[in-house]
Order: structure tokens, then sequence, then C-alpha cells
């Protein structure tokens, strides 16, 4: 398959791989965060770890975006849901997220009509046929997935539609990882930048990673050759001294991004003065919420919402896992107490979620195969 399998041969891994070992400086250690998760499911389930060398280590960043919701907007939305007017809707992944009175589905099984959809048209189609019920539209997600509501609202207000509504979560990826640079808890050498978010704001807003802390970063790729052909550009930077941002994934991600996402994004979202995150608490201007022109459709003003914030589980290590701070298999309940069947945070529930890919793909403990490149 064209785009697929070029990206996946196994000898232009090894070549890769034998590059990177080569690259690397005798005695020094190389930390790369990957922020997206997308990008760590692809590490693990192709094995892409036991491809590098022991010297070069990856650690997930905050790039799931229901991975860093926190358990208050979980219980908010269920707030609304039990109002017996209202309909409201949500991608699968948000289903089963452990809010602190329980998830979606357990609300649905207690009678609220929380409904599954696969994009924000979904719920407006819903909003048309059920004129006498309020559908409230559980939004979420980074910069991806902004446009798309966005664009939904508009169409709502053309229509005239007084009946839907977006609780709107979309939280922006810049924020997160300057905060994740401001703390003392971690220490990076460079980032794999993230491909889908890169696909709305282009490459320019990271400049400031590489100007204002020197860490390069570089826009990667989604499949197993792309990781790796990005790791190897990281590496190259640090060898030549350069600290710059840089592209791998050209042949999806414009430099300048997308001009008409990003302008129907401007016209309906603004920022929020501060929101907050699982694991990395309130951050200033790191979410989104819709424009006063379309508070009519802001879910946040025509319904009574709790706003209560709600403590993760004292088990649960979300938040250490979520800034790159501890590995899942270092979390006490991960792969007991704390599976995808039974999860006590969303790390383990989200198909993103860094915990979900350890468990998925059999990465209990710390293992790493040696030697890979000489097979």
């Amino acid at each position: 398959m064209r785009f697929v399998d070029e990206f996946r041969d196994a000898e232009q891994a090894r070549a890769l791989a034998a590059r990177i070992a080569a690259r690397c400086e005798p005695g020094r250690t190389y930390k790369f965060m990957e922020v997206c998760g997308g990008h760590t499911h692809t590490i693990y389930q192709h094995g892409l770890e036991d491809y590098l060398p022991e010297q070069v280590e990856l650690v997930h960043g905050p790039g799931c975006p229901v991975c860093v919701i926190p358990m208050g907007r979980v219980d908010d939305a269920i707030a609304i849901a039990r109002r017996p007017e209202v309909i409201l809707t949500s991608f699968g992944d948000m289903m089963r997220v452990p809010g602190g009175d329980g998830s979606f589905l357990d609300a649905k099984a207690a009678g609220a009509d929380i409904r599954m959809v696969y994009s924000p048209l979904d719920a407006l189609k819903i909003a048309r046929q059920h004129p006498d019920r309020q559908v409230v539209f559980m939004a979420i997600g980074f910069e991806t997935t902004a446009p798309s509501t966005a664009v939904t609202v508009l169409r709502a207000k053309a229509e005239g539609l007084t009946n839907f509504s977006v609780f709107c979560n979309h939280v922006t990826i810049l924020p997160a990882i300057k905060a994740i640079l401001d703390s003392p808890d971690q220490r990076l050498d460079g980032f794999l930048g993230p491909g889908h978010v890169s696909t709305v704001i282009g490459c320019e807003p990271y400049r400031f990673i590489a100007e204002q802390y020197g860490k390069p970063l570089v826009v990667a790729g989604f499949e197993p050759l792309d990781i790796l052909h990005s790791i190897d550009m990281l590496l190259a930077q640090l060898a030549e001294g350069r600290c710059e941002i840089e592209n791998q994934y050209s042949r999806v991600v414009p430099w300048d991004g997308n001009p008409t996402a990003l302008k129907v994004l401007g016209d309906v979202l603004e920022l929020r003065p501060f929101f907050e995150w699982r694991g990395l608490g309130f951050i200033s201007h790191s979410a989104l919420r819709l424009t006063e022109a379309y508070a009519d459709f802001d879910a946040e003003r025509r319904f009574d919402v709790p706003g209560v914030r709600v403590a993760d589980p004292q088990s649960c290590q979300c938040g250490e896992v979520l800034k790159g701070v501890l590995k899942p298999w270092e979390c006490k309940v991960f792969g007991t107490a704390c599976t995808p069947e039974t999860p006590i945070g969303t790390c383990m529930v989200s198909p993103e979620g860094a915990c979900a890919a350890y468990y998925n793909f059999g990465r209990f403990r710390r293992q790493r195969l040696l030697q890979v490149t000489a097979r």
C-alpha cells in the first residue's frame, strides 16, 4: 500500500538504526519526548525502542487529548447529561474515562441519554431529529479536531438551530510543551513534534522551543521509518551544534499550517484565561472556548455546570506518566488493578494513552532487545 509499505521497510529501519547508533557520542545519553500519543503507539506496536541504542531514551508527553481531561470536567458533562431534556453526544474514547462520579457509560446505564458519535456533525444531525431535546456535543481534542467543532457551530448558526450546544474542552499543545520545559522534573534533549496538530498550526509556532529553551524539535510522521528518521534528525542537530525546528512529515504538514482551518478557529473559538490539565495543573491560555459571537452555543453558559475540582485517585499516577516522569510500568497499579477493562486512569482508556500502548503491546517492565541491527 503506497505511503504505508515504504515507511515500514525493515532494511531501511536497520539502516536508520545503524546511523542513529553511529551519531551517539560515547558516554552521552539522550532523552527525547514524543509529544503525541500516536507516536507512542507506533513506537511500541513496532518495537522501535529495540532499534535504538541504550543511550537513547524516549519518553511520552501530554499529547493525548482524552488523557489530559481532568476528572472534574467529566463530572461536569455527566451533570449536564442527567438533565431530562439533554442528549449528550461524545466520541467513543471518552465513554469509559473515569470521573469522580463514574464514567459516561456508568451515567448512561443509570438513565442518562449519552450517545457516541463519530463527528460533531453527527451531533448536529441528532439535534435536527430531536427538536424537542437539547443536544450537547462533548468537544475534546487539540487543534487537530477543534476546526471540525468550529465548522459545526457555524453550520448550527446558519441553520438557526437553538437546541444544539458545545461543551468545549479543546486544548492547545504549545502551553503544555512550555509547562513541561519549565518543569524541574524533566530534562530533555529534544522533541518529536506532533504530526496531526501540525497539519493545522504548522511548524512556525514551535520556534520558541529552539530560540528560548535551546531544544530542537522535529515534526514527525506516524509510521515506523518516520519515527526513526526524526530521531536521526534530532541527533544530527545535536551532533552539529544546531538547534532548529525541522519538518520530517513534510508530505502532510505544511510549514505554515492550514490557513482555512486557522481562520475558522479564530472566528469561532478563543483562548480561555486558564484551564486545568490532568497531571500539569492549571495552565494559562491553554484551552479554547466559544467566542462571545457564538455564546448561544456554549453549553457552559446554557446550563448550570458545577465546575468542581476532583482529585485523581491516590493510586493513579497518570499525571507523572503524562509529564514523562514515570514510565507506565512504574505505576503501582499498572497491569494489575488498572487495565483497559478496568481503567483507573485516563492513560489506560484512550487509544492514544501511553499506559494503553504499553499494556496492549506487552511492555510490562523495562526490557530492551539488544543488537537488533545485527539481525
